[in-house]
């Protein structure tokens, strides 16, 4: 409710333009203000808030490194390559050049488990928001920015553009669409990755990683791709409220169970389980090298991402 009540006066004040398309004249003036409301939001907050965050996380110096030569007189000594000069007994730096432009993929889950929400938002809401900020801080910088939607299937793809137009394409492509497939198969959007981007991308795998069996090709995207992993989580995900009897289904697999959340000693396993695999998970992505950012439905989503940008940056 907050979000429409912003959206118009805040959409004159930053004069964005909306392309009308056909796509637009199917769409529900609710579902139609929900995405303006959005990419407001979302716009405002890039610009007020994340500004140089992604710029410094992602580009750094603004170069790349290109190779490694001797050292001449006048060379920066702080380029120096310590492992290349200590092997060779002479002294080596590192020459880099202007980093390329760079493409950013979003890899967003549109399986029904998304369709939950206890809080303000349904987790796809929370997905399509979190893709937004970022496709805004990828257009600012001028880079292209590409969309990956799956469940048990490749749903739909937009391949990587620049422009405003083009992200009010994501955004609506996210909010509206109705998927296939019920499931998930993380493995999908992973090979599709590596089979149409041949040059190494950010890539921005955004789930709730209800699914098994993708660490094979999770590493392989991983060893050719920068992937960060964006996890998504409802607090009813993590902990079971006190009312009773409440019957639990899987939006996915459609099976149901009968629980008693009055049992203190079984609602504390279901919280200790969802703990340690949330932990094993984000253990096992940071030992290959890929970075986590933990979402909660209930808190800002802001807040994790400015804080990844900022260590990444440090990292880098």
């Amino acid at each position: 409710m907050m979000l429409k009540t912003l959206a118009q006066p805040l959409w004159d004040w930053f004069h964005i333009p909306i392309p009308a398309t056909e796509q637009d004249k199917n769409l529900s003036p609710e579902l139609l203000q929900r995405i303006k409301a959005i990419q407001v939001k979302t716009n405002y907050l890039v610009n007020d808030i994340m500004a140089g965050e992604y710029v410094s996380a992602f580009k750094g110096r603004g170069m790349e490194f290109s190779e490694v030569r001797e050292y001449q007189p006048g060379d920066d000594v702080r380029l120096i390559d310590w492992n290349v000069t200590a092997r060779m007994n002479q002294p080596f730096i590192k020459e880099f050049k202007e980093e390329r432009e760079l493409t950013l993929m979003l890899l967003v889950d549109v399986s029904s488990s998304g369709g939950f929400g206890t809080a303000e938002k349904l987790k796809n809401e929370v997905s399509a928001e979190i893709a937004s900020i970022l496709a805004f801080a990828a257009i600012k910088n001028n880079d292209k920015i590409g969309l990956v939607i799956f469940s048990d299937k490749i749903e739909h793809t937009i391949p990587p553009k620049k422009g405003k137009a083009h992200i009010w394409n994501i955004i609506r492509t996210i909010l509206n669409f109705k998927p296939e497939g019920k499931g998930t198969n993380l493995s999908l959007p992973l090979e599709y990755l590596l089979k149409i981007q041949k040059q190494k991308t950010t890539a921005f795998l955004i789930s709730d990683f209800q699914s098994d069996d993708y660490e094979i090709t999770l590493k392989q995207a991983k060893q050719k791709h920068d992937l960060v992993a964006i996890s998504i989580t409802d607090p009813r995900e993590e902990t079971l409220p006190d009312v009773g009897l409440i019957e639990l289904e899987d939006a996915e697999s459609g099976e149901t169970l009968l629980v008693d959340t009055h049992d203190k000693e079984m609602t504390k396993e279901y919280a200790n389980q969802f703990q340690k695999k949330r932990a094993l998970r984000k253990t096992y992505f940071s030992s290959i090298g890929i970075d986590t950012i933990e979402i909660l439905t209930n808190r800002s989503l802001t807040d994790p991402i400015i804080r990844y940008f900022k260590m990444r940056e440090k990292k880098h």
